[in-house]
């Protein structure tokens, strides 16, 4: 099983959710919209999330247990920015929306992962629902949209999947390592029915998938680096149940996809930015 590839055109000047995409989205748990984001799109969100200025003052950095680490930067609601417009326009929310069944969604949070050249680190197979699961969001009614600002390829950590695991519900996840990830030994027999795909991107692409997909992703062993920008989104009727270190419902304004280039704004007030000791899929922050 491999992942379902789509290319990323306009009809008229906008861009449509087909049955073919939402059926392959409920089939193998993700889609990959190629080209979804034009390079100068990509260069713009780059040098907002590189300015010395911007979302690195809130970098932090966390051991793979391996000798390695990757650095995160992590906010919980979206801004006026160039990166809360990004994650607000209809090409990214609304795509996530309707693939999601079409109820109302809201931002869960955004996160900045850097692998950095011939250091960065791994991620073991884990869900994200495993980790959200825990926040009081009762149902899997969720989704990471994955938009790498570098090209990934194996050598230099790009993710691999399970595609059709979302299928097996959540998994418990268990410290292994400096890391939680899902239960090794259901994992096993995973991949005994289930063949895993390195999803090898460019900057540009987009891939969007569902909560109880099983990934991971290998150490960076390459001279180049792989900054990542995931945006997770919730729907409203599965609103945690209690507050935790991200938001329950929040309303949230979907941009049209033209607002991405014309945005100046670089006030980062109100993104809510999350500290390294509130990251709960870290074992030794849960003691």
């Amino acid at each position: 099983m491999s992942v379902p590839e789509f290319y990323y055109e306009e009809d008229g000047g906008s861009w449509k959710v087909t049955e073919t995409m939402k059926q392959a989205y409920e089939t193998h748990g993700c889609i990959l919209v190629r080209n979804m984001l034009r390079p100068e799109e990509v260069n713009k969100v780059k040098a907002a999330l590189e300015a010395p200025d911007g979302v690195l003052q809130h970098t932090y950095r966390r051991s793979d247990g391996k000798e390695r680490d990757n650095g995160f930067v992590l906010w919980n609601h979206p801004g006026r920015d160039v990166t809360g417009v990004l994650a607000r326009t209809q090409r990214i929310a609304g795509t996530a929306e309707q693939l999601m069944g079409g109820d109302e969604i809201y931002h869960y949070h955004t996160k900045l992962i850097m692998k950095s050249a011939r250091t960065g680190g791994t991620f073991v197979w884990h869900q994200d629902y495993g980790y959200w699961y825990k926040n009081g969001c009762l149902a899997p009614d969720m989704s990471s949209v994955f938009i790498p600002m570098d090209d990934t390829d194996p050598e230099n950590g790009c993710l691999q999947v399970l595609p059709g695991s979302h299928k097996y519900g959540r998994m418990d996840h268990v410290e292994i390592g400096e890391q939680l990830g899902a239960d090794p030994e259901r994992v096993e027999q995973v991949k005994k029915r289930l063949d895993s795909v390195y999803v090898e991107m460019k900057a540009g692409d987009v891939l969007f998938f569902h909560c109880n997909l099983l990934h991971t992703s290998d150490a960076n062993t390459s001279p180049r680096r792989r900054w990542v920008f995931i945006v997770a989104f919730n729907k409203r009727s599965n609103d945690s149940y209690k507050d935790h270190h991200h938001p329950r419902y929040t309303p949230m304004t979907k941009e049209e996809d033209s607002a991405l280039m014309k945005c100046t704004e670089t006030d980062l007030d109100g993104k809510w930015f999350m500290k390294n000791e509130e990251d709960f899929s870290v074992p030794r922050n849960l003691h």
